[in-house]
């Protein structure tokens, strides 16, 4: 596993990941922050050290408040194993490729959706259903919160909406190596349906429709993930194996 991270790691893991979010290239950063490409490229690479005030300029720059800069990159630095975070739509199959990676990696796995009923008392229908989206998207940031303040990693299955709640999609990208496993609409569908599970579309005769266009809006925000990754097809040991592979730097322990 990896060594615990500086930091320095942690502030150049945040500021690529913020220009990146918006659509920059350095030379971009460098234009609207006024400090120079050879400046960022040390600070992207976890060896700059920024001043107080090149610090405000890089935020002023990236749209976020100096503060929240600072507080990214210090959770970001307290990463010291890995936490994979798998992103999709129910049908996705992040249960099933998300036990294997555990089990190749020696990591514990986590259902953030059961965290969330354990905290609340209550099964997903039931939040949904008494206390609404805003409430469940509370609870979610709560649930996060808590498994990325653990000290150990893990391979982590998220819900298919977190990726609409900007603040916590934001944080898991920051604090985690995040992966789209995507898959075509009849795969979802069908495995949904294997699960006996249509929720949130029961009793809606054009539940598959209503899939597909689920699916189309949070495309552009699955697609922020570290790695997208086509499941359609592909039995699961070849998707950990490339999602190993595709990773990197995280090891298997010998």
């Amino acid at each position: 596993m990896s060594a615990p991270r500086s930091l320095q790691q942690g502030l150049a893991e945040v500021l690529r990941r913020l220009r990146k979010d918006h659509g920059w290239t350095r030379r971009d950063l460098a234009q609207r922050s006024g400090l120079s490409e050879r400046f960022l490229a040390e600070l992207e690479s976890g060896t700059g050290n920024p001043s107080l005030r090149s610090l405000a300029e890089l935020a002023a720059a990236l749209q976020v408040a100096p503060a929240r800069l600072v507080a990214d990159a210090e959770a970001a630095s307290r990463v010291a194993q890995p936490v994979v975070a798998l992103l999709g739509l129910r049908g996705a199959g992040k249960s099933t490729v998300g036990e294997a990676l555990a089990r190749r990696l020696e990591l514990a796995f986590v259902e953030l959706d059961e965290r969330i009923e354990e905290a609340v008392g209550m099964r997903l229908s039931e939040i949904f259903q008494i206390h609404g989206e805003a409430f469940y998207r509370r609870a979610e940031r709560a649930a996060l919160d808590r498994v990325l303040g653990q000290s150990g990693g893990c391979v982590l299955a998220t819900g298919g909406g977190l990726v609409t709640a900007a603040d916590t999609f934001a944080l898991l990208r920051a604090r985690a190596h995040t992966v789209w496993l995507r898959a075509r609409p009849e795969d979802h569908w069908e495995r949904v349906l294997a699960q006996g599970d249509t929720r949130p579309m029961a009793e809606d005769d054009r539940a598959f429709q209503s899939l597909c266009e689920i699916l189309a809006e949070r495309e552009p925000l699955y697609a922020q993930a570290e790695v997208t990754l086509d499941t359609s097809g592909r039995q699961v040991d070849g998707i950990v194996d490339e999602i190993v592979a595709r990773l990197g730097w995280v090891r298997v322990r010998a």
